[in-house]
């Protein structure tokens, strides 16, 4: 909820879990800004003092008692450097809070030893593309197979909190489910009232929608784009998408710019949703994204309300466990399984999210939508297609011959706005060279100069794209391209016909743009990939294909979400159970797929624990001893460790095989039986320095047919 008032300090609430004390219009201060009253340049930091939050405390005292004690300490730090009032307080993710400070207090915090973090207020992009490579148009889907209906079943009894730009509660994939399954076991959130959008209230709310805040003091409200909702509503459309790719509810109808699209279905489509809204648009779309502070407020907010699985869809620093990394442990530490997006930098930036706690989400390609020009007595050529129903025969036009008068033949080569005559495309099928515009701004101008369909060209090498455009299009690559447009010369009045192929099943790699990991990190991220380019999904006031490491992130919380409504399974397991049952994909991804595919259909008996203790441990230094279901060795760390559980309820014969490796890896034992809770430890070596890089998995298979897949990464 967004904050209303300003009290003192002394009088701050000790239960209060994000204690938010700045007014609703946030000061130029708060957007980092000169508003010093003549003492100093003062900017809003982030100020994390050492220990846990009450989600990580662990002994006899309340978490109430806790969080005063928080709060006590909290002022005494802020009076001791004459600091102004908070603009947050937080007590549950971590023990901190956000601040306006002046440099020199700024550098006294630094050196006070009950603090360990102060860190400048930044806002962060979101993970999403506009244009990804391999264009698909998929719907979301049940684990591990994306693209099919899920049936209604799937995350009952969950709650999956989702930080990012809001919600469109209007969107036919949030309507109340027929069979909406158990109550959330342990959900405590909120519906806010927005008094500033009149088209927000807290009946927004429903079985579907169980909760909905925001926040805002960190990126500024006057620092938004006027059609921005000072509200949980979503404006951008980000978070819309993330939450029904994710939870939609199943069986919908979808119809989007005239194609009927099927029915569509979340992932987990009985879970429910918590939305805490920290991501905002500004009037220059370049400064759009998500401010730190607000979006450490969200998450503790997030783990105060209990969510189970807790998605953010926000690039970051790939090499720091910075304020935000932080918040995401205190999370992990109540119990919630956290996926958050890799990031869309490609080779350019390593993976966001570089924490063990965190399971970081990179993309993979999905299954595209295929259709055909076929031309009378001339070529048929395949290419990437969203309708479904069939266009022509129609007279085909190339667009650089059918200039409107006064435009160039240069713009409407490339369908530009305004350059079609109409008299000579109506009807048509008009072939549109790709470049210089958005792909739907090409098919806008075929459409409004009364074209039938679209015939999207390549140039060069590139994408051919499924996306939803405003006339039936086949989109053709550069070569096909070439070939239609020589033969479109050759006969003038030749007729086409646009058809729809169906589906082009094709193995699923890496998409190009998902960041990869640092190899000299002590983790492999990502973690795992899951369908990231052209996926269908909600946006705010309709349907899209949306494309980014934020909606494959959305698709791993889904998994998460249909594991951990089955009451048998716990956070830990279910962490493990995303990463070790996942499928390979390309060849040798490493450090660019993390240990696979997403693709869980339950929970194996045999898992990989961490008990959330040793992630606190890990970020203290002892960076070894995690028992993580994967492994990055490299000269001077040969030599790994892990331990995996029995978590059923029958002995399991267990034997490892090696899958991959150039290396000569060894496992021992290779072989064992575990009893039920008990555990077996095993090493994995290597006698000397890897030659290059290295791959592989070791695969312990049970004498009952489980599996578990442990990735291993060999660096130099």
């Amino acid at each position: 909820m967004q904050e209303g008032c300003r009290p003192m300090r002394a009088a701050a609430i000790a239960t209060a879990v994000t204690v938010a004390v700045a007014t609703l219009t946030a000061t130029p201060a708060a957007l980092g800004e000169a508003d010093d009253g003549g003492e100093g340049d003062t900017t809003l930091h982030l100020v994390t003092l050492r220990g846990p939050g009450t989600a990580g405390h662990r002994g006899a005292a309340p978490a109430e008692e806790v969080a005063e004690r928080m709060l006590a300490l909290q002022e005494r730090v802020l009076d001791d450097v004459d600091a102004a009032d908070p603009v947050y307080q937080w007590t549950t993710a971590l023990n901190g809070f956000a601040v306006e400070l002046t440099e020199e207090q700024h550098d006294v915090l630094v050196g006070d030893d009950r603090v360990a973090l102060v860190e400048e207020n930044a806002v962060r992009p979101l993970a999403e593309v506009a244009s990804a490579p391999a264009g698909a148009l998929e719907a979301a889907g049940a684990p591990g197979r994306p693209g099919r209906w899920s049936g209604g079943a799937g995350g009952a009894g969950t709650v999956i909190g989702f930080v990012d730009t809001g919600i469109d509660p209007a969107s036919p994939a949030f309507a109340e489910p027929a069979s909406p399954g158990r109550q959330p076991r342990r959900y405590d959130g909120s519906c806010a009232d927005a008094p500033d959008d009149p088209a927000w209230s807290s009946d927004e709310c429903s079985t579907k929608i169980v909760g909905a805040e925001y926040f805002v003091s960190g990126f500024g409200s006057d620092a938004l784009r006027s059609t921005a909702a000072l509200s949980p509503r979503d404006t951008d459309g980000h978070g819309t998408a993330s939450a029904s790719i994710a939870a939609g509810t199943t069986n919908v109808a979808v119809r989007a710019r005239g194609y009927a699209l099927g029915r569509f279905s979340g992932v987990a489509p009985q879970a429910r949703i918590g939305v805490y809204k920290a991501c905002w648009s500004a009037p220059d779309p370049v400064d759009d994204g998500c401010a730190t502070a607000d979006l450490v407020a969200a998450i503790d907010r997030a783990t105060a309300d209990r969510v189970d699985v807790l998605n953010l869809s926000v690039a970051g620093p790939a090499d720091t466990v910075d304020t935000v990394e932080r918040a995401l442990l205190g999370a992990t530490e109540a119990g919630i399984v956290v996926t958050a997006a890799a990031g869309n930098e490609g080779t350019q930036a390593y993976a966001a999210h570089p924490s063990p706690w965190v399971v970081t989400v990179g993309a993979s390609t999905s299954a595209r939508r295929v259709g055909a020009v076929v031309a009378r007595r001339g070529p048929r050529l395949e290419g990437a297609m969203a309708a479904t129903a069939p266009v022509g025969p129609a007279r085909l036009v190339v667009g650089a011959d059918a200039a409107a008068p006064g435009a160039s033949t240069d713009d409407a080569r490339v369908c530009a706005p305004g350059s079609l005559d109409v008299r000579a495309v109506h009807g048509a099928v008009v072939l549109c060279e790709r470049g210089r515009l958005p792909r739907l701004t090409k098919s806008r101008t075929v459409r409004l100069a009364d074209g039938a369909g679209m015939v999207l060209v390549n140039r060069r090498a590139g994408s051919t794209d499924a996306d939803l455009h405003e006339v039936p299009t086949v989109h053709l690559s550069a070569a096909d391209g070439r070939a239609l447009t020589a033969w479109a010369r050759q006969h003038p009045r030749a007729e086409v016909r646009l058809e729809s192929r169906g589906r082009e099943r094709t193995p699923a790699r890496v998409a190009r743009f998902s960041s990869g990991g640092d190899p000299t990190w002590s983790v492999i991220k990502p973690d795992v990939v899951a369908p990231g380019t052209g996926v269908l999904a909600a946006t705010a006031g309709g349907w899209d294909v949306v494309s980014g490491t934020s909606a494959a992130a959305a698709h791993a919380s889904g998994v998460a979400a249909v594991l951990i409504g089955d009451p048998r399974n716990d956070a830990a397991e279910v962490r493990s159970a995303l990463l070790t049952s996942t499928a390979p994909i390309g060849h040798r991804a490493g450090l660019r797929a993390g240990t696979g595919q997403v693709q869980v259909r339950r929970v194996p008996p045999m898992a990989y624990l961490v008990d959330p203790r040793h992630y606190r441990g890990w970020l203290t230094g002892r960076r070894s001893d995690l028992d993580l279901p994967q492994a990055l060795m490299r000269t001077g760390r040969l030599v790994v460790r892990r331990t995996i559980t029995n978590t059923g309820n029958r002995p399991l014969w267990l034997t490892a095989h090696l899958n991959g490796f150039d290396s000569p890896v060894r496992v021992s034992p290779s072989a064992a039986l575990v009893r039920p809770g008990r555990t077996l430890t095993f090493r994995l070596s290597l006698g000397s320095a890897p030659l290059a890089t290295d791959t592989g998995t070791v695969v312990w298979h049970s004498a009952q047919g489980d599996r578990t897949r442990l990735a291993v990464v060999i660096t130099r």
